[in-house]
């Protein structure tokens, strides 16, 4: 057989030794993988709830609401800073002025487009 030839025994030792060395490389990975620690591997994931909010329109209590939609409300001018609003956990109604998370909502809303 000639050197050249792939099934001469020079490559077949060869082609051999790369195969074990491959496996050798990918138990050592895995061994590896398999000792790593991932901070809350494993561990459900608690869903948070979205908080809700209720507000005072019209001398009524409307809601729930998610902020999704109080930035909606707000770029359609219902619901402004001076409007009351509660969520649970909060002891009384407050103004949207001091309720940070929903004052933040007015602070992003764009202003109304200009007429051209």
């Amino acid at each position: 057989m000639s050197d050249n030839n792939f099934y001469s025994m020079d490559k077949l030792v060869e082609f051999g030794m790369g195969v074990t060395i491959a496996n050798q490389m990918a138990t050592s990975m895995n061994q590896t993988l398999n000792q790593m620690s991932i901070p809350g591997a494993g561990k459900l994931m608690l869903m948070q709830a979205e908080e809700v909010y209720y507000a005072i329109l019209d001398d009524k209590q409307e809601g729930p609401y998610s902020l999704t939609e109080l930035a909606r409300m707000i770029s359609d001018k219902k619901l402004v800073k001076e409007t009351y609003i509660w969520k649970p956990g909060m002891t009384q109604w407050d103004l949207v002025e001091n309720v940070s998370e929903v004052l933040r909502l007015v602070a992003l809303t764009p202003p109304p487009i200009p007429e051209i």
